[in-house]
């Protein structure tokens, strides 16, 4: 799928104006503080329920309102689908927020639904923007959620299961914080736990597997020293050569004591080493970027096998990123049939980012939130 038609209403500066993108590659640019990052925050919403810039819905509602709404209306994007015929739109997908109620509403095609995975599943929506190079140097929970956007799209069953599993490590945490252990009721939450850590563990370990799989591939394309001695493992969240179960037992006093659950999927990782090393201790800032990037191509490579589109938003990467790395992501992203949204304050240089064939594009000037075609 992807998003040809964006319309929203009191979201940041944005212009109510209905706007209409094309499945391939758009480009954006304007000055600082004209909305361009706000034009891909509003597309987030449609596809990750929230923002990648901040946690706080008020911070994106417009000032003086109490209430946001982002739709969308999708087409078959780069897929050959031949049931749905050209300029018909195969979903429609909105999603609004009261922040003074904090409720939120989510519609495909106009029939409400509960859960935000119901409105994800349609647009995979993956930003590159300067945050995303803290997946190798940022803590273990930016990797985990680097592979659970993949798993998700992978693996239908696996947002619920996530959620259940969330609920539990909380009833868990509660009775670890009382200070005073019920062993019956714990062995009650510790087999709940177990057994959906196990569900957990499996489609992650699947899903990084497709994930490896494209990513070596991928670096056999690439000519850098640092190729042959990188290593990625996913590590569970404890000792795979033991049950969880009994790493949990073994460990209760640990745990009784820190108040939290120390083992299990909430622990996971992606470990990248090389010649046996972290990388974030052994690469330069220049590596570690093009690392990112080839994790974020292998991503879009695995679900394009599904037959799924992402949407990459690409915001701002000049100002990270050399025309080298830029093309590289560009013209990758284009052999993919991904959706992409770019932006930049100067007007982009299309034949600098695509130099072998230039895909069909729409061009956007944005100043004061407002969308020109040129």
């Amino acid at each position: 799928m992807a998003l040809v038609k964006l319309q929203t209403e009191h979201f940041r500066n944005l212009s109510p104006a209905s706007v209409t993108f094309s499945p391939s590659i758009n480009l954006l640019f304007g000055e600082n503080g004209s909305g361009k990052t706000s034009v891909l925050e509003a597309i987030g919403y449609l596809g990750l329920g929230r923002s990648f810039r901040v946690s706080r819905h008020q911070a994106v509602v417009s000032h003086g309102q109490q209430k946001l709404t982002v739709f969308g209306g999708l087409d078959s994007g780069m897929a050959e689908d031949t049931s749905v015929q050209s300029g018909q739109l195969s979903h429609r997908v909105g999603i609004s927020r009261d922040v003074s109620s904090k409720e939120t509403t989510l519609r495909v095609d106009g029939e409400a639904v509960r859960n935000l995975s119901s409105l994800a599943q349609h647009l995979p929506v993956s930003v590159i923007d300067p945050g995303v190079f803290d997946i190798i140097a940022g803590g273990p929970g930016k990797r985990r959620q680097f592979l659970d956007w993949a798993v998700f799209h992978v693996e239908p069953s696996f947002a619920s299961v996530w959620q259940q599993c969330q609920r539990v490590t909380s009833q868990r945490n509660q009775i670890l914080r009382t200070g005073r252990i019920d062993d019956a009721l714990m062995k009650v939450w510790d087999s709940q736990y177990t057994e959906l850590a196990e569900r957990l563990t499996k489609a992650r370990t699947e899903t990084f597997r497709l994930f490896t799989n494209a990513f070596n591939s991928l670096l056999g394309e690439i000519e850098a020293p640092w190729v042959e001695g990188l290593k990625l493992d996913f590590y569970a969240g404890w000792d795979s050569s033991q049950s969880l179960m009994d790493v949990l037992k073994a460990h209760r006093e640990q745990e009784q004591k820190m108040g939290h659950t120390l083992y299990g999927p909430n622990r996971a990782d992606i470990r990248l080493r090389f010649q046996g090393r972290p990388v974030s201790e052994t690469f330069s800032r220049g590596q570690q970027k093009t690392l990112v990037i080839l994790m974020k191509i292998a991503q879009g490579m695995v679900l394009s096998d599904l037959g799924k589109q992402v949407t990459f938003l690409l915001d701002d990467i000049n100002a990270e990123l050399d025309v080298g790395h830029r093309a590289m992501l560009a013209q990758k992203l284009y052999e993919l049939r991904c959706q992409v949204f770019l932006t930049s304050i100067e007007p982009p240089r299309p034949e600098e980012l695509w130099q072998n064939t230039m895909p069909e594009y729409r061009l956007f000037h944005v100043e004061h939130g407002k969308l020109t075609e040129e």
